[in-house]
């Protein structure tokens, strides 16, 4: 056997060092119209060829424009604090050969490593759904992680731009601290959560922070966008660890360690879920008709042998058209089983492996959305606050990002086997 440093140098093919993946909360998969390039549904940070990590340097405090224009033309990446019409602090930051640094946001622009839009809720079926005016930041943030074992990544509010500058203007929330070095938010700021116990079947919520420019972790503002920041957390760091939640303002990302990610199922191990639960062949207790759960890569068009399920009772069914009460809502039907008033919905496998905690059978389902998955990832996600709008948090199914509802957010579903 070689010793890891041999086997490193005589291995020049060997596997890149994956530091971790950032998966979008809402998408099943893949985004509505496939993945392109830099925009996609899940993003993998690999150690890179070279670092192009970089830390801060020289600090210069400027009283004319032309100067801090100078300053940021040199080529270095630079962040500039105004602080008033004739006062700006520049901070120069230079080359760490020890970190590489990998930035999300809206802008397509070269530096943005992972292109992110906002997400509309059930965006599974509308293709076209557009967003008017778009929350997120077009450099919203920037990941930084070490080359060096154990590879901690940490989170940084605000990206550098294509003249590798960040600016925080004059309405921005910006600070010196007590050591003098200067700090900010971004405008509608980046929040995190790290959950209690990690990313199992145990972990509970964590509290949602607002991470700073320089790393430093606050309390929430009192609203997104207000110009008073929080309270320092000094208990806390930016170290993101395995299922830290990202909130973008209109994107919440999952971050997975690849330690995380070796434990967690794969697309295969979901198929061969599928499959198992298909070949029992359920069936529709009225109809007596075999149910299926269709293809992984035919998510969009319901089948059908497509199960559904009443949401209130949990009972699973073919599609039939009749329960309809005209004195409740169009989609409330009444389970033919126990007379249980709720939605009826068409079931949907969860596929998106990132988002379960463990690899249990496919025997819940999110309400009012309908997406199966474990009982474990189920009730996870159903008491997990994600940030909505400005200063709302709300449960959502971490495969469509709607909004959950009922007494649990999930059901557990009632299947029939075969009669003969």
């Amino acid at each position: 056997m070689f010793s890891p440093g041999q086997e490193e140098h005589c291995a020049p093919n060997k596997e890149p060092v994956k530091y971790g993946e950032l998966v979008v909360l809402g998408y099943n998969g893949a985004l509505p119209n496939g993945d392109r390039g830099r925009r996609k549904s899940r993003f993998a940070l690999y150690k890179r060829p070279k670092a192009n990590g970089v830390k801060p340097s020289t600090v210069h405090v400027i009283s004319t424009p032309q100067a801090s224009k100078a300053i940021s033309c040199k080529g270095q990446h630079s962040i500039s604090y105004t602080l008033s019409r004739n006062q700006t602090v520049v901070v120069e930051y230079t080359h760490d050969k020890d970190t590489d640094m990998f930035q999300v946001g809206r802008s397509t622009e070269s530096p943005i490593d992972f292109v992110v839009t906002d997400t509309i809720s059930g965006s599974q079926n509308s293709d076209e759904a557009q967003i008017t005016q778009s929350t997120i930041s077009r450099f919203a943030c920037r990941i930084v992680c070490d080359r060096n074992e154990p590879y901690t990544a940490r989170i940084f509010a605000a990206g550098f731009d294509s003249s590798k500058n960040i600016f925080l203007g004059e309405k921005a929330a910006k600070w010196k601290n007590p050591d003098g070095h200067m700090d900010g938010l971004t405008t509608n700021g980046v929040l995190v959560m790290h959950p209690r116990g990690g990313f199992t079947e145990e972990s509970q919520p964590g509290v949602w922070r607002e991470i700073s420019v320089c790393g430093d972790v606050y309390t929430l503002r009192e609203t997104r966008s207000a110009q008073q920041r929080g309270k320092l957390v000094e208990s806390e760091t930016n170290v993101l660890q395995d299922g830290s939640l990202i909130d973008l303002c209109g994107a919440t990302l999952l971050w997975r360690t690849a330690d995380g990610l070796f434990h967690t199922p794969t697309q295969k191990h979901i198929e061969a879920l599928r499959q198992e639960i298909n070949a029992a062949r359920p069936q529709c207790p009225v109809g007596l008709n075999t149910l299926a759960f269709p293809s992984i890569n035919r998510k969009e068009v319901v089948e059908e042998k497509q199960p559904w399920a009443y949401l209130s009772c949990g009972h699973v069914h073919g599609y039939h058209n009749w329960g309809h009460r005209s004195d409740t809502e169009a989609n409330e039907r009444e389970c033919p089983m126990c007379r249980t008033v709720g939605p009826y919905v068409p079931l949907w496998l969860g596929c998106e492996a990132g988002f379960y905690v463990d690899a249990g059978p496919p025997t819940h389902a999110f309400t009012p959305c309908g997406h199966v998955c474990s009982e474990k990832s189920a009730k996870y996600w159903s008491q997990i606050p994600l940030p909505h709008g400005t200063h709302a948090f709300h449960a959502a199914c971490p495969f469509c990002a709607t909004q959950l509802l009922g007494e649990q957010n999930c059901i557990k579903l009632i299947f029939q086997g075969p009669v003969d």
